[in-house]
């Protein structure tokens, strides 16, 4: 199940390969402008976030904090992705959104044909002890309730913080074991969504985390101003299967990957 999303783009000769490496990402495509501009780009994969409106009528919309009205519905956002083959993600940004998004997601789930994929923070990790995750079993029971008959991914992941001229610490032990025991029941796919710049020290933890499951991936990403070599990487591509670890980078770096 876990290579669900890669069958789609292989059998549609949009990739070559089953390595998620050749899978390319669009982001934070929030408004109408940027959603026509993912949907004619090369991308594959088209990453938005979900959060409430904050004035009547209270929706979800697609708007990343501090922003709180965009010019696009959710309902709108999915209406305007069902003709096209791209697979969606959809970044749940607040817990109030999870609920009535789910619920315009299951009327329109006969018309999406597309890989879907659900994203959330639900634990703290690296650094991230300042941001708040979205309650993990509040979430999963909203996924439950509206999804559990309709072929997804759940991407689950950490908050996560990175400093500049710092010793950032990597994913823990004790990290990788509560999400592995929030995931282990779950029945669809999961990604687990993995900043490259705290990798070089968490090869070992991710490494036992994908061998619990043939349902687990990772997908690594990276924040703007983030600094790290792509060597950190390296590892990663010669140790794990090549189907199960994507690669939402920069196109310089993601061809380096590519080539290894």
């Amino acid at each position: 199940m876990s290579e669900d999303t890669l069958d789609y783009f292989l059998s549609r000769g949009l990739i070559g390969a089953k390595d998620a490496a050749q899978v390319k990402w669009a982001h934070a495509a929030n408004s109408k402008h940027k959603l026509t501009q993912a949907l004619q780009g090369g991308a594959h994969m088209i990453e938005a976030d979900i959060l409430m409106r904050g004035h009547d009528p209270k929706e979800p919309i697609m708007a990343h904090p501090p922003d709180n009205d965009s010019d696009i519905t959710l309902r709108e956002w999915l209406q305007g992705t069902k003709t096209h083959n791209k697979g969606i993600k959809l970044d749940f940004k607040s817990l109030a959104a999870v609920s009535p998004s789910m619920a315009v997601l299951e009327d329109l789930w006969p018309e999406l044909s597309v890989p879907v994929w659900l994203n959330a923070d639900i634990l703290h990790g690296p650094g991230g002890q300042q941001a708040v995750p979205l309650e993990p079993s509040t979430f999963l029971r909203e996924m439950a309730a509206h999804g559990s008959s309709h072929p997804m991914v759940l991407s689950l992941g950490w908050s996560t913080g990175w400093t500049p001229a710092a010793d950032n610490p990597g994913y823990s032990w004790e990290m990788v074991r509560e999400m592995e025991e929030v995931c282990r029941s779950l029945q669809h796919p999961v990604t687990f969504p993995v900043r490259a710049s705290l990798l070089s020290k968490s090869l070992s933890q991710l490494k036992w985390l994908l061998q619990q499951s043939d349902r687990y991936s990772l997908t690594v990403w990276t924040n703007q101003n983030d600094q790290f070599v792509v060597q950190d990487l390296l590892p990663y591509r010669q140790e794990f299967d090549k189907s199960k670890i994507y690669y939402d980078l920069p196109d310089e770096m993601s061809l380096h990957i590519n080539n290894q």
